[in-house]
């Protein structure tokens, strides 16, 4: 299997950590953060990851390498703009086109997720793309989701304001993505997955699953969220 980590972002909540390092090279328990997900990665029979890059990119390439040590092999996108999570695909197409499904991890994602059930769950719905779902106690904060009674997902809205609250199921960060992921992964500019993509594909009827999850699950993008997984990253 293949998967794209996300290490993009400036990590703008997390200055002054993030100065001179791209928000996966933070520190928790010892070590930069990304050496976790990507032995998690490895973990859950991943042994191709493509990185994208752009804020301090030297820093996490100098880091990581090849990724042999981590019992991966790893590809490098450099984006001189940045494309966002989902934008991030489109310099990627030919490395992830026969690859039925591929996984996404955001860099900033701590987890100890057993990726087996996520993957059956996939098969077996048949879906476009599989989500990752985790509990939050601040839905406001992230991207919310509703599904039915087949866990296929009816409603995905990010960052809703406190009256347009419907669900305490998150995205977790963490997808299984089939070949129509990669078809709308087209647009133009800066195109996110929580944003743009996902709802994009849900309007036009595309089967998107829900895969809920009581593993740890935490994204350190805030110092209080980063604080947090320092004290959690034990587990993994």
């Amino acid at each position: 299997m293949r998967a794209l980590l996300l290490a993009g972002g400036a990590g703008t909540r997390l200055r002054p950590l993030t100065d001179d390092r791209p928000k996966p090279m933070v520190d928790i328990g010892g070590e930069p953060a990304i050496a976790r997900a990507l032995r998690w990665l490895h973990l859950q029979g991943v042994t191709q990851v493509a990185i994208n890059l752009h804020a301090h990119p030297e820093v996490l390439r100098h880091f990581v390498g090849d990724g042999t040590r981590f019992g991966v092999a790893v590809t490098y996108s450099l984006e001189t703009e940045i494309l966002g999570t989902a934008g991030a695909l489109r310099p990627l197409h030919d490395f992830f086109r026969d690859e039925d499904p591929f996984l996404v991890l955001y860099g900033d994602v701590l987890t100890d997720l057993d990726l087996r059930p996520v993957r059956r769950a996939h098969a077996e719905s048949c879906a476009d793309a599989t989500i990752v779902l985790t509990r939050v106690d601040d839905p406001t904060r992230a991207g919310i989701v509703a599904f039915d009674g087949d866990s296929r997902i009816t409603r995905f809205v990010e960052k809703p304001g406190a009256d347009e609250v419907f669900s305490d199921w998150a995205n977790a960060g963490i997808y299984l993505c089939g070949p129509a992921v990669l078809r709308y992964a087209t647009h133009e500019g800066a195109q996110d997955f929580a944003r743009d993509l996902f709802p994009a594909m849900l309007r036009d009827g595309c089967h998107l699953q829900a895969s809920p999850t009581d593993a740890l699950v935490i994204d350190f993008g805030s110092p209080e969220r980063l604080e947090l997984a320092r004290a959690q990253g034990v587990r993994c």
